[in-house]
């Protein structure tokens, strides 16, 4: 675990939302630590928060070790403390290692230029994350499986929310969290 997450890591380059589908397909599909509806909530759960990547990858390694573990509460929780640690560590080895260099190229067009394009870079990671999210969303078992009307709905209504009446998107979220709740409670989910 330690070893997937520090890979993990160095895939941040983009922020967050580069790495996400990479921890996705590692903890469901190679290594089994949780199912994909677990992932779809970690990744949900991490949506509402500032530092997306933390939530995340703590909620995997949580599931990771309470999943098939005697002591599930303490293995899950040894569990989220390597994927914390080992999702950070290679940040912290190479701020203290590239700092130094990094002031040095301060103020320098040659070094600071190419950062602008990483912001194009990113609005299409986060643009691939949302098609991530939607694929998994609506058609929970895969394009074989049947869409997902009632999660096409609450989309369609959040965004009209959010665009057309201009809601905040704490409501946003709160609103759509207890619809869920609510239909998942009368069955209808």
């Amino acid at each position: 675990m330690g070893w997937f997450f520090s890979k993990a890591a160095l895939l941040t380059f983009g922020g967050a939302y580069a790495v996400l589908p990479y921890v996705f397909q590692g903890a469901v599909e190679h290594f089994q630590w949780l199912s994909a509806a677990q992932m779809m909530d970690g990744l949900a759960l991490g949506e509402t928060t500032p530092g997306p990547l933390i939530m995340i990858v703590t909620f995997v390694g949580f599931l990771g070790g309470w999943n098939g573990a005697d002591q599930a509460f303490a293995a899950g929780l040894a569990a989220a403390g390597v994927a914390t640690y080992f999702t950070f560590l290679p940040s912290f080895l190479f701020i203290l290692a590239g700092g130094p260099l990094v002031e040095s190229t301060h103020g320098n067009l040659k070094f600071t230029a190419p950062l602008t394009g990483i912001t194009a870079a990113v609005v299409g990671v986060i643009l691939n994350l949302a098609l991530f999210f939607a694929y998994h969303v609506l058609w929970p078992q895969g394009w074989d499986g049947a869409f997902d009307f009632r999660a096409a709905l609450l989309a369609l209504a959040a965004l009209l929310a959010l665009i057309r009446f201009k809601a905040g998107i704490i409501p946003v979220i709160a609103a759509c969290g207890a619809v869920g709740i609510l239909l998942g409670a009368v069955g209808g989910w």
